[in-house]
């Protein structure tokens, strides 16, 4: 069986970096969680803490993997190559820059962290 090549996954949660943006985040978690406008951080995250499930498969998965907040993405990539994307959204880097690997809508009808990692399995 051939060993899969490792990917660089760039994955861009739909909000902005700093602690009391992060704060603001949690607290709209718990007080509005309906309207809350990241699901990325959401699946991966709880109000305090990472998810059990997507910390495992984080943690055991060989791609590379780096998360970046969207004002963090903008001054990494945007500048650059000038990407346009809605966020949350999950990318994968090829020899072409940046592709879509998992869309906003598909990230945005999403429950749970079992259901990202298992679209993530069956993508890479």
């Amino acid at each position: 069986m051939k060993k899969k090549t490792p990917q660089k996954l760039v994955f861009v949660y739909n909000a902005n970096s700093g602690k009391r943006n992060a704060v603001m985040d949690s607290m709209h978690k718990v007080f509005s969680p309906i309207t809350y406008d990241c699901k990325l951080c959401d699946i991966t995250f709880g109000v305090i803490s990472e998810n059990r499930t997507w910390k495992k498969f984080r943690k055991q998965s060989t791609d590379q993997m780096t998360f970046l907040h969207k004002d963090e993405f903008a001054k990494k990539y945007a500048s650059k190559f000038g990407y346009k994307f809605e966020f949350p959204i999950v990318l994968i880097e090829t020899h072409n820059g940046l592709e879509v690997l998992v869309s906003t809508q598909e990230l945005n009808a999403m429950k749970t962290a079992h259901g990202l990692v298992r679209l993530l399995k069956e993508r890479l």
